[in-house]
Protein backbone atom coordinates (compact mmCIF):
# COMPACT_ATOMS: atom_id res chain seq x y z
CA UNK A 1 0.00 0.00 0.00
CA UNK A 2 2.81 2.43 0.87
CA UNK A 3 4.50 1.74 -2.47
CA UNK A 4 1.26 2.38 -4.34
CA UNK A 5 0.69 5.65 -2.49
CA UNK A 6 4.28 6.70 -3.26
CA UNK A 7 3.85 5.95 -6.97
CA UNK A 8 0.58 7.87 -7.16
CA UNK A 9 2.12 10.75 -5.22
CA UNK A 10 5.07 10.81 -7.62
CA UNK A 11 2.79 11.02 -10.65
CA UNK A 12 0.79 13.79 -9.01
CA UNK A 13 4.05 15.55 -8.18
CA UNK A 14 5.11 15.51 -11.84
CA UNK A 15 1.86 17.23 -12.77
CA UNK A 16 2.09 19.77 -9.94
CA UNK A 17 5.73 20.47 -10.79
CA UNK A 18 4.83 21.14 -14.42
CA UNK A 19 2.09 23.56 -13.34
CA UNK A 20 4.41 25.27 -10.84
CA UNK A 21 7.08 25.70 -13.50
CA UNK A 22 4.61 27.30 -15.89
CA UNK A 23 3.10 29.60 -13.26
CA UNK A 24 6.53 30.69 -11.98
CA UNK A 25 7.73 31.25 -15.54
CA UNK A 26 4.86 33.64 -16.21
CA UNK A 27 5.62 35.78 -13.15
CA UNK A 28 5.05 38.71 -12.96
CA UNK A 29 1.62 37.62 -14.07
CA UNK A 30 0.17 39.65 -16.85
CA UNK A 31 3.58 40.30 -18.40
CA UNK A 32 2.81 38.07 -21.38
CA UNK A 33 5.69 35.71 -20.66
CA UNK A 34 4.84 32.08 -21.46
CA UNK A 35 8.22 30.40 -20.87
CA UNK A 36 8.95 27.91 -18.09
CA UNK A 37 10.84 29.28 -15.11
CA UNK A 38 13.39 26.44 -15.14
CA UNK A 39 14.44 24.16 -17.97
CA UNK A 40 12.77 20.75 -18.06
CA UNK A 41 12.72 18.48 -16.08
CA UNK A 42 14.30 19.98 -12.93
CA UNK A 43 11.20 21.37 -11.23
CA UNK A 44 8.99 18.51 -12.40
CA UNK A 45 11.26 15.72 -11.16
CA UNK A 46 12.15 17.61 -7.99
CA UNK A 47 8.51 18.11 -7.10
CA UNK A 48 7.74 14.47 -7.86
CA UNK A 49 10.57 13.35 -5.57
CA UNK A 50 9.30 15.59 -2.78
CA UNK A 51 5.78 14.23 -3.21
CA UNK A 52 7.10 10.68 -2.93
CA UNK A 53 9.10 11.49 0.21
CA UNK A 54 6.05 13.19 1.73
CA UNK A 55 3.87 10.17 0.96
CA UNK A 56 6.43 7.86 2.56
CA UNK A 57 6.69 10.13 5.62
CA UNK A 58 2.95 10.41 6.27
CA UNK A 59 1.49 7.40 4.52
CA UNK A 60 -2.24 7.17 3.85
CA UNK A 61 -3.25 9.61 6.57
CA UNK A 62 -5.47 12.60 7.16
CA UNK A 63 -2.33 14.77 7.25
CA UNK A 64 -1.08 13.75 3.82
CA UNK A 65 -3.18 16.15 1.67
CA UNK A 66 -2.15 19.11 3.80
CA UNK A 67 1.55 18.33 3.52
CA UNK A 68 1.35 17.58 -0.21
CA UNK A 69 -0.24 21.00 -0.60
CA UNK A 70 2.71 22.52 1.25
CA UNK A 71 5.12 20.84 -1.16
CA UNK A 72 3.24 22.12 -4.19
CA UNK A 73 2.95 25.71 -3.03
CA UNK A 74 6.43 25.62 -1.50
CA UNK A 75 8.07 24.70 -4.80
CA UNK A 76 6.20 27.51 -6.54
CA UNK A 77 7.23 30.08 -3.93
CA UNK A 78 10.85 28.89 -3.89
CA UNK A 79 11.20 29.21 -7.66
CA UNK A 80 9.59 32.66 -7.76
CA UNK A 81 11.66 33.93 -4.83
CA UNK A 82 14.89 32.57 -6.29
CA UNK A 83 14.20 34.29 -9.62
CA UNK A 84 12.56 37.52 -8.53
CA UNK A 85 13.40 37.93 -4.82
CA UNK A 86 9.74 38.23 -3.88
CA UNK A 87 7.00 36.09 -2.34
CA UNK A 88 3.73 37.24 -3.91
CA UNK A 89 0.70 37.82 -1.70
CA UNK A 90 -1.47 36.17 -4.34
CA UNK A 91 0.20 32.88 -3.39
CA UNK A 92 1.11 33.20 0.29
CA UNK A 93 -2.17 34.58 1.64
CA UNK A 94 -4.53 32.04 0.01
CA UNK A 95 -2.02 29.29 0.89
CA UNK A 96 -2.31 30.13 4.60
CA UNK A 97 -6.08 29.81 4.45
CA UNK A 98 -6.04 26.58 2.45
CA UNK A 99 -3.39 25.05 4.71
CA UNK A 100 -5.38 25.94 7.81
CA UNK A 101 -8.49 24.35 6.30
CA UNK A 102 -6.64 21.15 5.34
CA UNK A 103 -5.12 20.83 8.81
CA UNK A 104 -8.55 21.43 10.33
CA UNK A 105 -9.87 18.51 8.25
CA UNK A 106 -6.94 16.42 9.51
CA UNK A 107 -7.80 17.35 13.09
CA UNK A 108 -11.43 16.43 12.46
CA UNK A 109 -10.38 13.05 11.10
CA UNK A 110 -7.84 12.25 13.79
CA UNK A 111 -9.13 14.12 16.81
CA UNK A 112 -5.78 15.93 17.09
CA UNK A 113 -7.30 19.22 18.16
CA UNK A 114 -4.29 20.01 20.32
CA UNK A 115 -2.11 19.78 17.21
CA UNK A 116 -4.41 22.18 15.38
CA UNK A 117 -4.25 24.65 18.26
CA UNK A 118 -0.48 24.35 18.33
CA UNK A 119 -0.42 24.92 14.56
CA UNK A 120 -2.43 28.13 14.89
CA UNK A 121 -0.20 29.32 17.70
CA UNK A 122 2.90 28.45 15.69
CA UNK A 123 1.66 30.51 12.74
CA UNK A 124 0.98 33.54 14.96
CA UNK A 125 4.28 33.29 16.84
CA UNK A 126 6.40 32.95 13.70
CA UNK A 127 4.61 35.80 11.98
CA UNK A 128 5.20 38.07 14.97
CA UNK A 129 8.86 37.05 15.26
CA UNK A 130 9.51 37.66 11.57
CA UNK A 131 7.52 40.90 11.62
CA UNK A 132 9.86 42.16 14.34
CA UNK A 133 12.85 41.06 12.25
CA UNK A 134 11.43 42.95 9.27
CA UNK A 135 11.22 46.09 11.40
CA UNK A 136 14.80 45.60 12.60
CA UNK A 137 16.39 44.67 9.28
CA UNK A 138 14.09 45.30 6.29
CA UNK A 139 16.98 44.84 3.85
CA UNK A 140 17.49 41.25 5.00
CA UNK A 141 13.93 40.04 5.60
CA UNK A 142 10.73 41.23 3.94
CA UNK A 143 7.03 41.00 4.70
CA UNK A 144 6.76 38.15 2.22
CA UNK A 145 9.10 36.17 4.46
CA UNK A 146 6.90 36.96 7.46
CA UNK A 147 3.82 35.64 5.64
CA UNK A 148 5.73 32.55 4.57
CA UNK A 149 6.76 32.11 8.21
CA UNK A 150 3.09 32.07 9.19
CA UNK A 151 2.42 29.36 6.60
CA UNK A 152 5.33 27.24 7.78
CA UNK A 153 4.38 27.86 11.40
CA UNK A 154 1.10 26.06 10.78
CA UNK A 155 2.86 22.91 9.64
CA UNK A 156 5.79 22.98 12.02
CA UNK A 157 3.50 23.75 14.95
CA UNK A 158 1.20 20.89 13.99
CA UNK A 159 4.14 18.49 14.29
CA UNK A 160 5.35 19.75 17.66
CA UNK A 161 7.03 22.53 19.57
CA UNK A 162 10.50 21.10 19.03
CA UNK A 163 9.87 20.85 15.29
CA UNK A 164 8.67 24.47 15.25
CA UNK A 165 11.76 25.82 16.99
CA UNK A 166 14.25 23.68 15.08
CA UNK A 167 12.49 24.30 11.78
CA UNK A 168 12.97 28.05 12.14
CA UNK A 169 16.59 27.63 13.19
CA UNK A 170 17.23 25.31 10.26
CA UNK A 171 16.11 28.03 7.83
CA UNK A 172 18.76 30.42 9.16
CA UNK A 173 21.43 27.70 9.06
CA UNK A 174 20.57 26.79 5.47
CA UNK A 175 20.68 30.46 4.48
CA UNK A 176 24.11 30.88 6.06
CA UNK A 177 25.45 27.79 4.30
CA UNK A 178 24.07 28.93 0.95
CA UNK A 179 25.64 32.34 1.42
CA UNK A 180 29.03 30.80 2.20
CA UNK A 181 28.86 28.52 -0.84
CA UNK A 182 27.86 31.34 -3.17
CA UNK A 183 30.57 33.61 -1.75
CA UNK A 184 33.18 30.88 -2.15
CA UNK A 185 32.14 30.30 -5.76
CA UNK A 186 31.92 34.07 -6.37
CA UNK A 187 28.28 33.87 -7.40
CA UNK A 188 27.52 36.79 -5.09
CA UNK A 189 29.59 39.51 -3.43
CA UNK A 190 29.79 40.53 0.21
CA UNK A 191 26.98 43.02 -0.33
CA UNK A 192 24.88 40.64 -2.38
CA UNK A 193 21.36 39.81 -1.22
CA UNK A 194 19.91 36.32 -1.10
CA UNK A 195 16.19 35.62 -1.02
CA UNK A 196 15.31 33.98 2.29
CA UNK A 197 12.24 32.04 1.15
CA UNK A 198 14.03 29.02 -0.39
CA UNK A 199 16.17 28.56 2.74
CA UNK A 200 13.12 28.81 5.00
CA UNK A 201 11.32 26.20 2.92
CA UNK A 202 14.31 23.86 2.78
CA UNK A 203 14.91 24.14 6.52
CA UNK A 204 11.25 23.39 7.23
CA UNK A 205 11.31 20.46 4.81
CA UNK A 206 14.29 18.90 6.58
CA UNK A 207 12.60 19.12 9.97
CA UNK A 208 9.28 17.84 8.64
CA UNK A 209 11.10 14.85 7.19
CA UNK A 210 12.83 14.09 10.50
CA UNK A 211 9.96 15.12 12.74
CA UNK A 212 8.97 11.54 13.48
CA UNK A 213 12.14 11.19 15.55
CA UNK A 214 11.58 14.37 17.57
CA UNK A 215 9.47 14.85 20.68
CA UNK A 216 6.21 16.77 20.42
Amino acid sequence: MTALIAVLAGLLGLLVGAVDNRIAGRYPWGSGNTARAVRLPVVELGTAALFVLTAVRFGLSWELPAFLFLVGVGVLLAVIDARHKTLPNRVTLPAIGIAAALLAVAALGTGEWASLGRAALGAVVLFVVFFVLVMISPRSIGMGDAKLAALLGLYLGWLGTAVLVLGVAAGFVVQALLALILLATRRIGLRGQLPFGPAMLLGAALLIGWSGALPG
